[in-house]
């Protein structure tokens, strides 16, 4: 993105790019004919997070668009993606790379499905989980497949009345699609040093460490399959960002 370098939502610093040779060993990986992935971090709804997709999806011409959503709830987003305005009024930073990509083929990695729900159980096991931490994080799964589910009812409802119900949380932000791009940027980088402050000052409860390492590592998973098809660009969260590059 050297083309683009003056612009502070493009300085490639929540960017990664692994090629098909590229391992945490070193060593090219088995299957020679896999594609590049290239991951996206975003913080949520965030004008710059934005850019940075399309500006991403505009130099690289995926096979495969993967986001950090439940596959079931897709539809959704895609129901929204499909909308005159630039970028879309609704399903923020998801919906904006589905309208900004080439590509139609566009999967969710994130949980709950069953290889997500496998993986959570095996990890409750073998952190050896209190009973309180277990009964945590099965309610927290029970939670976001209850808001999966309502996604994929309002993209059926949308489809057909073209009445659309709002299931998500919009995030607010001090900045807008139209200020300049060092506003977006200075803006969006404040956020995520304040998340980080906050992770690096308080200990992560059992709970949210357990479903936190089982979505990096389903969602590494479902991105070491989806190369096999071909480039990959990924949307994830920032925090969610090298996580899973380090699985990858």
């Amino acid at each position: 993105m050297d083309r683009d370098a003056a612009d502070p939502r493009l300085t490639g610093e929540y960017v990664r790019r692994l090629g098909s040779d590229d391992s945490s060993d070193g060593v090219a990986d088995d299957a020679t004919d896999a594609g590049d992935v290239t991951l996206v971090g975003v913080v949520h709804n965030h004008p710059a997070s934005k850019h940075r997709i399309r500006a991403v999806l505009d130099e690289v011409d995926p096979t495969v668009l993967a986001l950090e959503l439940p596959p079931v709830a897709v539809p959704l987003y895609d129901f929204d993606a499909d909308d005159w305005r630039t970028p879309p009024r609704l399903g923020g930073e998801m919906s904006t790379a589905i309208q900004a990509a080439a590509t139609d083929h566009v999967v969710g990695i994130d949980g709950p499905d069953p290889g997500f729900v496998v993986r959570l159980v095996r990890n409750l096991l073998g952190e050896d989980a209190s009973l309180s931490t277990a009964r945590s994080v099965l309610s927290s799964l029970a939670g976001v497949t209850k808001r999966a589910v309502g996604c994929r009812l309002a993209a059926a409802v949308a489809r057909t009345t073209g009445v659309r119900f709002d299931v998500s949380d919009p995030a607010a932000h001090d900045c807008s699609w139209a200020d300049p791009p060092a506003a977006q940027a200075r803006d969006e980088r404040a956020q995520v040093e304040r998340a980080r402050t906050i992770a690096e000052t308080f200990e992560q409860p059992a709970t949210a460490r357990v479903r936190d390492r089982t979505r990096d590592q389903h969602m590494a998973s479902r991105l070491s399959d989806l190369r096999q098809e071909g480039n990959v660009v990924a949307v994830v969260g920032i925090a969610h960002l090298d996580p899973v590059c380090e699985r990858l």
